[in-house]
């Protein structure tokens, strides 16, 4: 049950924000939004994401991992139904409270893991992350069907994500009771330890490891169509092509885990990953054709989900506990959040400066080496607190 219950937390973090893309400009038409405030059903949640993830370790440390889940959940399937009431006030609250609750549960699920599954830790990272990322693609690609090709409009379309959210409610009452006992324990287990967290520098490390690469994805993530349009691919293809650089990368989101459990230091696997995101990005520069975007697109898609899968990995890698991991998780995501939120709008901004994207393809080359640098120091053989 409790496997269960982390495979469907996994499937509920990502579908409630990627099935919105495709539909942008239907909902922007319909409410009568301007560019810039649809724009905003993208980024609140990251602003959510950033606000709470220090704030989800205490919770957890409170009331429990398993019970501060559930609220997360029950935040989450909260946010969903209030979002699809066709009303401008109603669908910025329930874009803010999808946030809140995906953010809590982001940050506690490593924690989790490292608790229940403390042997299995790379193991249990490459099934939910890849879990996460099967979810995510899918609802990217489901959004236009639902919509329209079923005509049950954006309302509904966006609806269907709180299924998920409803059965791991009910998986995580189940959990919640059976784990009385971890009340106490977590809550004898409290002490200062999250303010260190703050000092550590391994722990910087893993933070800014995280927060780039998380600049990258949400960068590409809104931008990569574009990019490839401005390249002669139709709007429908590019969209598609962002869709098959998800799936492409679920391989690499399961197996970069368990390599990299293998290995005492990760550094390797850090130096290959970026090696790849590298090559990616740096050939979308150097040619047009049709070939060339499409085996981009692939090492991009590759490089993408290893290098996010290596950062929760990091989580409970580099902690002793699973109060550290939750605390560390909670650290590394929210700056991570920032950077990922200041993404999408700088990339924008120096297109619009330039006319050209191959500047922001070279500020792209330049976070892969801030990836790989960091990553260099969070990939070592150590834990967090110890020098702390």
């Amino acid at each position: 049950m409790l496997f269960l219950g982390i495979i469907m937390v996994a499937f509920n973090l990502r579908p409630a924000i990627t099935s919105v893309g495709p539909l942008m400009g239907v909902i922007r038409d319909d409410l009568g939004l301007s560019n810039w405030s649809a724009g905003l059903l993208t980024s609140l949640p990251l602003v959510a994401f950033a606000i709470i993830s220090p704030v989800a370790p205490k919770l957890g440390n409170r009331f429990t991992n398993e019970r501060t889940l559930l609220l997360g959940l029950f935040v989450l399937f909260v946010g969903i139904s209030i979002r699809s009431v066709s009303f401008m006030l109603f669908v910025f609250i329930g874009t803010l409270l999808i946030g809140i609750g995906i953010a809590i549960c982001n940050v506690l699920l490593p924690g989790v893991i490292k608790e229940k599954f403390p042997a299995k830790v790379a193991l249990m990272t490459s099934i939910y992350s890849t879990a996460m990322g099967i979810f995510a693609a899918t609802a990217s690609g489901l959004s236009i069907p639902l919509a329209t090709g079923l005509g049950l409009g954006w309302q509904t379309a966006l609806l269907v994500w709180a299924t998920p959210a409803i059965i791991g409610i009910f998986l995580w009452i189940y959990i919640a009771r059976k784990d009385k006992a971890g009340k106490e324990m977590t809550m004898s287990a409290v002490d200062l330890s999250d303010n260190r967290m703050w000092k550590s520098p391994l722990a910087w490390q893993v933070a800014g490891f995280m927060g780039f690469q998380s600049f990258l994805f949400y960068v590409t993530i809104s931008w990569l169509p574009e990019i490839l349009h401005a390249y002669g691919v139709s709007m429908a293809t590019a969209g598609w092509m962002l869709s098959f650089m998800q799936f492409v990368g679920l391989p690499s989101s399961f197996l970069v885990p368990v390599i990299a459990g293998k290995f005492k230091s990760q550094r390797g696997v850090v130096i290959v990953l970026c090696s790849i995101s590298a090559v990616g990005y740096g050939g979308l520069m150097v040619g047009s054709s049709y070939t060339v975007m499409v085996i981009c697109t692939i090492l991009i898609g590759i490089a993408l989900s290893g290098s996010f899968a290596l950062a929760l990995a990091f989580l409970g890698m580099r902690s002793k506990t699973a109060r550290n991991a939750a605390e560390l998780s909670g650290m590394a995501q929210s700056i991570g959040y920032v950077l990922a939120a200041v993404g999408p709008i700088l990339i924008g901004y120096l297109y619009d400066l330039t006319g050209s994207w191959n500047y922001p393809l070279l500020t792209l080359i330049g976070v892969t080496t801030a990836i790989m640098l960091f990553g260099m120091g969070a990939g070592r053989d150590r834990y967090v607190l110890d020098n702390a």
